[in-house]
């Protein structure tokens, strides 16, 4: 299931995984501090834009500004079979619902072009607070809504570093 905490926390529970997560982890901590490129290029994008950062052997990653979404059910559920997702909150905090596939019901399979597995709505999974300088690790057997505003849709900026599976 879901890895999440501070980067630090996240950075050592994963320590056994590939080389790719260092990169994640590295790129997501020049993002986090002021005056470095990838802290300008997150805090340089309007709501609603994205960008996509090579990080090598396949990894990317996807610095994205947008609004929260709220209510709830304007989101919805996902999963990838190709990457695992690192989320990183750099500035703002929303609710990442997490429950495993299996508790899900597909309602569009977008794989393998968008690598992405669209799910009917789900009420029973757990929600995850992401707060600013927090990550979130996500397997392909973690479906997930992210995005989802703590009260009121609110500006985040997050980083999305996709690590492909091995």
């Amino acid at each position: 299931m879901a890895i999440f905490g501070s980067l630090k926390t996240v950075r050592a529970q994963t320590s056994g995984r590939n080389e790719n997560y260092k990169t994640a982890f590295d790129y997501i901590d020049d993002c986090l501090k002021p005056g470095t490129d990838a802290h300008k290029l997150i805090h340089n994008l309007a709501a609603g834009d994205s960008d996509r950062v090579e990080l090598g052997n396949g990894a990317f990653a996807l610095p994205q500004a947008y609004l929260s979404k709220a209510p709830r059910e304007t989101g919805f559920f996902e999963s990838h079979l190709a990457y695992v997702d690192v989320q990183a909150i750099i500035s703002g905090e929303e609710i990442v619902e997490v429950t495993d596939v299996a508790n899900l019901k597909v309602k569009e399979d977008r794989t393998p072009a968008q690598d992405a597995i669209i799910y009917e709505m789900h009420d029973e999974a757990s929600p995850v607070r992401l707060r600013a300088g927090e990550v979130a690790v996500l397997d392909p057997v973690d479906g997930h809504m992210p995005c989802i505003a703590i009260k009121e849709p609110a500006l985040i900026r997050k980083i999305v570093v996709k690590i492909p599976v091995a």
